[in-house]
């Protein structure tokens, strides 16, 4: 029996910690270092916490690109819970179908809910509705087929799309690269980086030919090298201080409370949802906070509480996208991936600079 757990992250984290057998089905966790998601209690090695991402359901794990573990299989894993029940029938009978999408009420019909509740559940337990799990299904078609076939155009057809031209729109957006570049493992991804001291802790700014693609604060330059390394493991990483120097400057002077802004270019993979979260954050005065609760209700998605937190907890850029300005409903901190300690410097700071 799973009994019930507090859904934060800091509870779901020391059941991971413990192998509580009895939060199997609950929740799975995903270790971005090695692209797996496991149950609470599989034996494998702890991840560090700053790798780690939570999942109401293992389809949701999937869909973000992560496999199941092969030790303990989660996907196997069953939920007392009906409406989860519901949730994972409904995703069995997407996957089933090669093509297209089942409409909204096909699916219902099957699974003995009204298309609407069904399509709300998806973006409670998910984050996405049933046509965006659909789409990531079959991206995720895409990158093996890319892999297997001996060209683009056959792992086009293999993975479902009607057509070329369906891909390539998609394809910088969901790949991050063109396909055949993916096709090769990544080949000619090139990622250069350079790190700095700041007022909290060691600064990592990476960033493409376009844009910055990753910021994140740590204790050491290796420990933020092997988490680049773990969110790019396909690309070619490599110092490049030279041309990094504006962008790594400019956020040093903006954590130090020398600039009132951070402009940075980006060039960051996002679904729609994530891009509609961070546009809004991005929207909130440096200092002040907003619940997770009304950046839904502000999206117009007023029961996708939960999905906004895992866009912030999914935000590739620290600072130049301030998810740490997104609070628990109470008030209270809630999560950040580079620690709360941080988090709660960053609000000050930025408040006495907003203060000055």
């Amino acid at each position: 029996m799973v009994h019930d757990l507090p859904r934060s992250d800091e509870a779901r984290w020391q059941a991971v910690l413990s192998r509580d057998a009895t939060r199997d089905g609950a929740f799975v966790y995903a270790v971005r270092s090695t692209g797996v998601f496991c149950r609470p209690s599989c034996p494998s090695r702890r991840p560090k916490r700053a790798n780690v991402a939570f999942f109401d359901l293992p389809e949701a794990a999937a869909a973000s690109g992560f496999r199941p573990c092969r030790r303990c299989r989660p996907e196997a894993a069953q939920s007392p819970d009906p409406a989860l029940k519901a949730v994972r029938r409904a995703c069995r009978l997407i996957e089933r179908q090669e093509e297209g999408t089942p409409t909204l009420a096909a699916l219902g019909q099957a699974v003995g809910l009204s298309p609407w509740h069904l399509q709300r559940l998806f973006k409670r337990h998910l984050g996405i509705s049933p046509r965006d799990y659909a789409d990531a299904r079959r991206l995720g078609r895409t990158r093996r087929a890319l892999k297997d076939e001996a060209n683009v155009g056959h792992a086009v057809y293999a993975a479902g799309y009607g057509s070329s031209s369906r891909l390539y729109e998609r394809a910088a957006a969901q790949l991050g690269m063109t396909p055949a570049t993916y096709r090769k493992g990544g080949a000619g991804a090139v990622i250069g980086y350079a790190t700095g001291d700041s007022p909290f802790g060691r600064l990592l700014v990476a960033a493409t030919a376009t844009g910055v693609c990753f910021v994140a604060l740590g204790d050491d330059d290796p420990e933020l090298a092997e988490t680049l390394e773990a969110e790019f493991p396909a690309a070619e990483l490599a110092p490049d201080r030279a041309r990094l120097k504006p962008w790594l400057d400019a956020t040093l002077r903006y954590l130090a409370g020398r600039e009132p802004s951070l402009d940075l270019p980006l060039d960051v993979r996002a679904t729609a949802f994530q891009w509609r979260v961070w546009q809004a954050l991005r929207a909130i005065p440096a200092g002040q906070t907003r619940s997770y609760g009304a950046i839904a209700k502000q999206l117009g998605e007023p029961g996708a509480a939960r999905a906004v937190g895992r866009a912030c907890a999914t935000n590739p850029v620290a600072i130049a996208i301030p998810c740490h300005r997104a609070v628990r409903e109470d008030g209270a901190l809630g999560g950040y991936r580079w620690g709360l300690a941080r988090k709660d410097a960053l609000l000050a700071t930025e408040r006495r600079r907003k203060a000055s």
